[in-house]
């Protein structure tokens, strides 16, 4: 429900066509979410079936119609709704990216080593450009903060990694076959 929770909260500072939408998310919040276009106007539709915002076309000019969505009174209590159960629940964040951790051994560690580098060296160019971020005006600010907290956090548990396998403080044994369970069969 959150990508619900972010059209709401979005549309709570005035009516917006999709594009608009589509535009501030990827502007200002790609970073949080993964919202793609197609899932937004998705989305739009089911809220307005649901009665949570409001369509209307509006043409401008020559150009085409443009649908535009307006929040609803009921869009109002469900966006409360949401941000009061988001801002309660603590989901922990699972990345794609961590899958390979559990399996980093089955390389040499020379190689390994070579790949969590490039791998920091992403994660600090990521970390440089919420740094240069400029300052958002209110709870936004929350967001950019969250993630810059991350990153420092990230980048400091990858730095130990990488330290204590340079130093062959990390043991690194890839099993290649996980031993069965000894049946309980009956003696004859």
């Amino acid at each position: 429900m959150e990508r619900e929770l972010l059209l709401l909260g979005l549309l709570r500072q005035g009516e917006m066509h999709g594009y608009q939408l589509h535009d501030f998310i990827e502007r200002n919040l790609a970073f949080c979410t993964d919202l793609k276009k197609p899932t937004a106007y998705a989305l739009l539709e089911r809220m307005a079936a649901r009665g949570w915002v409001t369509v209307q076309e509006v043409r401008e000019g020559h150009r085409p119609p443009r649908r535009v969505y307006r929040l609803t009174s009921e869009g109002e209590a469900v966006f409360q709704r949401l941000l009061r159960d988001n801002l309660a629940r603590f989901e922990a964040a699972k990345t794609g990216s961590d899958v390979g951790l559990a399996f980093v051994d089955a390389l040499p560690r020379a190689e390994a080593l070579r790949l969590l580098e490039q791998r920091r060296a992403a994660l600090t160019e990521q970390l440089a450009a919420f740094q240069s971020a400029p300052t958002h005006a209110g709870s936004y600010q929350l967001l950019i903060d969250h993630q810059l907290h991350y990153l420092r956090s990230e980048l400091a548990w990858l730095d130990d990694v990488l330290a204590r396998m340079r130093a062959g403080r990390l043991r690194l044994v890839s099993p290649r076959s996980t031993p069965k369970p000894k049946s309980k069969e009956a003696s004859p």
